[in-house]
């Protein structure tokens, strides 16, 4: 059957892809659709989700072949995390959740803690979360608090961190701390000490995971906070060297920024479909709703808009996966305007279906309400302004000059 938004990126896909594409759009029809307003009801851990994600090789996409994945690319996940989002949150945060717990894993993980854990994650059979977001510190990494004290040839953490998705269920955590010897003075965390990720065990004494948090939307990845008080860490848990905390987390960020800008493309586009539909049906004035020119021209712009921004988020994931330098910057880019949009569609989509659309059992309620998270998780939108605006200037310097430009000094007279 035909779609109401274009399958024009279908065609950069190889066969394998659009066959895992094809079994999510299923998923999606069959199972994931039908239970996402169960789903939505309550902020309890979506275990039947999880398992068939787990089932069908979604979650395999973040590991690599060797562990047991797919190692997909990006460029891939982002269509994935689309279409499950056009019904459930839920399930498009599991697969982009999957790349935030585990990258560093993935990325920095000695081979036989990778062989250890990995084909584990991959299967489902344990979960990790990841804990960088602290009382005092989120978008601003400089600020974190948490002490990791050198104890011989391992660590010994303190700190408290918050905001931690499905810390409360899961077995291991990424731990992002300042380093420092264990005979050096107290006092807070500094920036100029070394940042380390460390992996943490559950059962780890002087580990604290709180019960879920209570949050206005994305029910079914729950959110608690974690305390660690003197808990010690074996070297070998050590993800990367000392130092090379920040490039691991800027990794694990960089992908999912890219999963909340696919995710918030996903659930404006099902906005769409739901309040095209409706608008189709609707009788106003006698005529239906559709046939009026305001409504269609807030659909026109909504649909033209996302298009324009799945562009760009399809660009920004090409950049990861190429390897580019910029790509930091560019998932930034495609973060904030895709998440702007998916809040502004979601509110527009509600607003054409009226008072039914505010209605728990219609599913923009649970749209609107969850459109929200996407611009403020992995750095808020204004963090991202200020990140892209400051990257433009510092390259404006070395960049080729606008050639309607004189020569010289544009401060002087001329």
């Amino acid at each position: 059957m035909a779609r109401l938004f274009s399958e024009r990126f279908l065609h950069a896909l190889e066969p394998d892809e659009r066959d895992l594409l094809e079994t999510a759009r299923r998923l999606v029809r069959e199972h994931i659709g039908p239970m996402a307003e169960a789903v939505g009801r309550q902020d309890v851990f979506a275990a039947e989700t999880f398992r068939l994600l787990v089932d069908h090789g979604i979650i395999a996409t973040a590991f690599p072949r060797r562990h047991g994945g797919s190692d997909a690319r990006q460029r891939l996940r982002v269509r994935l995390t689309e279409e499950f989002a056009r019904a459930c949150s839920a399930a498009a945060s599991l697969v982009t959740g999957a790349d935030l717990s585990c990258r560093a894993i993935v990325a920095g993980a000695t081979p036989a803690m990778a062989d250890a854990l990995l084909p584990a994650l991959c299967k489902g059979e344990i979960q990790a979360a990841f804990a960088l977001t602290e009382p005092g510190a989120g978008s601003d990494v400089r600020n974190l608090a948490t002490v990791a004290l050198r104890d011989g040839a391992g660590y010994r953490v303190s700190g408290s961190k918050k905001f931690i998705t499905r810390a409360n269920v899961a077995d291991w955590y990424v731990v992002f701390a300042r380093c420092r010897d264990a005979g050096q003075p107290g006092g807070p965390a500094r920036a100029d000490e070394p940042l380390v990720a460390l992996l943490v065990d559950r059962p780890s004494p002087g580990l604290w995971v709180g019960e879920a948090v209570p949050k206005l939307g994305w029910y079914g990845v729950p959110i608690a906070d974690v305390r660690l008080q003197d808990v010690a860490v074996e070297p070998g848990r050590r993800l990367g060297r000392e130092g090379e905390g920040f490039a691991l987390a800027q990794d694990a960020l960089v992908r999912a920024r890219l999963g909340h800008a696919s995710m918030a493309l996903g659930r404006a586009m099902g906005a769409v479909e739901i309040a095209a539909a409706y608008c189709g049906e609707r009788s106003l004035f006698g005529k239906t709703l559709g046939a009026h020119q305001g409504a269609q021209w807030m659909l026109a712009d909504a649909m033209t808009r996302i298009e324009a921004a799945r562009a760009l988020v399809d660009a920004a994931a090409q950049s990861y996966d190429r390897g580019d330098a910029d790509a930091p910057v560019q998932a930034s880019m495609a973060k904030m305007y895709a998440t702007d949009l998916g809040m502004q569609v979601c509110t527009d989509a509600l607003q054409l279906t009226g008072g039914r659309g505010y209605l728990q059992s219609f599913p923009l309620e649970r749209f609107f309400r969850d459109a929200k998270l996407n611009q403020i998780g992995e750095g808020s939108s204004e963090v991202h302004r200020t990140v892209i605006g400051r990257d433009l200037l510092r390259r404006a310097g070395d960049a080729e000059r606008n050639p309607c430009l004189p020569e010289g000094k544009l401060t002087t007279d001329y």
